[in-house]
């Protein structure tokens, strides 16, 4: 993983501050930052697709005790998880809803991997299930939307498939049509692809920061609800990661992905979605961009608490 991917989270912190600024600053930016953001999430999701092969997803099952396990904690109990949390602390903001539910039924895809090393937990084993996360979040997140939020607001099942096609399906073909024409000679270009999708994420929370600038500020109470709600999630979810991980018998450094693809979040995907989706409720964006400045330092108290954990069961 790059440079600039590993701390992509401060890079998040530092484009949110500069999209308000440019907001405050400079009101007739706007309408103007509007028309990039969705630009700009496409292109990275581009790249984001074209280092991942869907062929990869056969190898999730090499430990078959850890891919289901995340699978069942990803797919299923997540989504409920999240479904009961989004009502007890936002009850009467839908927006807000919305966005802690996407945020929350998307598994990270990128730095859940810095983390476990960091917790020297088996990489490789983490890095199996990416391709196969990343294909099931793109399939449920409607469905997980329709399921639990299509009866109380008022969008359906079309604006959804619409944002899908234009921010996932045409990227994805897109970098499928680039690998089989060009093959083996974008070797150059995937070196740099988490680089650049990297610099075209950070652009594109700039430029929503920049034209919601006044709307977002607002609602900048929606911290102090969302702060104690990830905390529970993460608290939560780090012990039943362990829990089940225990009772499944599997060695401790494979509990530690374990632990990390399903507390770590991939809030990049579901902004892009939530760009294309719902363009004029800042609310749900905002909420998926406060998600990582929250999330970082939690997953490293969970790194330190699970490498302390490693050393002690290494000296029994």
């Amino acid at each position: 993983m790059s440079f600039l991917s590993k701390f992509q989270p401060f890079f998040i912190i530092i484009s949110t501050l500069i999209g308000i600024f440019l907001g405050k600053m400079m009101p007739d930016l706007e309408r103007y930052a509007a028309q990039g953001i969705e630009v700009f999430l496409v292109g990275m999701l581009f790249f984001v697709f074209l280092n991942v092969e869907l062929k990869e997803i056969l190898k999730s099952f090499s430990d078959a005790r850890f891919a289901v396990s995340a699978l069942l904690l990803n797919f299923i109990v997540t989504p409920l998880f999240a479904f009961g949390l989004s009502r007890i602390f936002f009850t009467d903001q839908m927006d807000a809803q919305i966005g802690f539910i996407m945020l929350l039924v998307t598994p990270c895809t990128d730095w859940y991997l810095v983390f476990t090393g960091a917790a020297k937990g088996n990489v490789l084993l983490g890095a199996s299930i990416l391709p196969l996360n990343l294909l099931l979040q793109i399939i449920l997140l409607p469905v997980y939307l329709l399921l639990f939020m299509g009866t109380n607001i008022s969008f359906g099942s079309i604006s959804i498939m619409r944002g899908l096609l234009f921010v996932l399906i045409l990227p994805l073909a897109a970098a499928y049509a680039v690998k089989f024409i060009y093959g083996k000679t974008l070797g150059a270009l995937l070196k740099k692809a988490d680089d650049i999708q990297c610099v075209l994420l950070c652009f594109a929370i700039v430029s929503m920061f920049a034209s919601q600038g006044s709307a977002l500020l607002g609602n900048i109470g929606i911290f102090i609800t969302l702060l104690p709600a990830l905390v529970l999630f993460f608290g939560i979810i780090f012990c039943l990661s362990l829990l089940l991980g225990t009772l499944l018998k599997l060695p401790f450094k494979n509990i530690i992905p374990l632990v990390f693809t399903t507390s770590a979040r991939n809030s990049p995907v579901a902004l892009a979605i939530a760009a294309a989706t719902f363009p004029m409720r800042p609310t749900i964006a905002l909420v998926l961009v406060i998600g990582p400045l929250i999330e970082l330092p939690a997953l490293a108290i969970q790194s330190m608490l699970l490498k302390s954990m490693l050393l002690k069961k290494s000296r029994k």
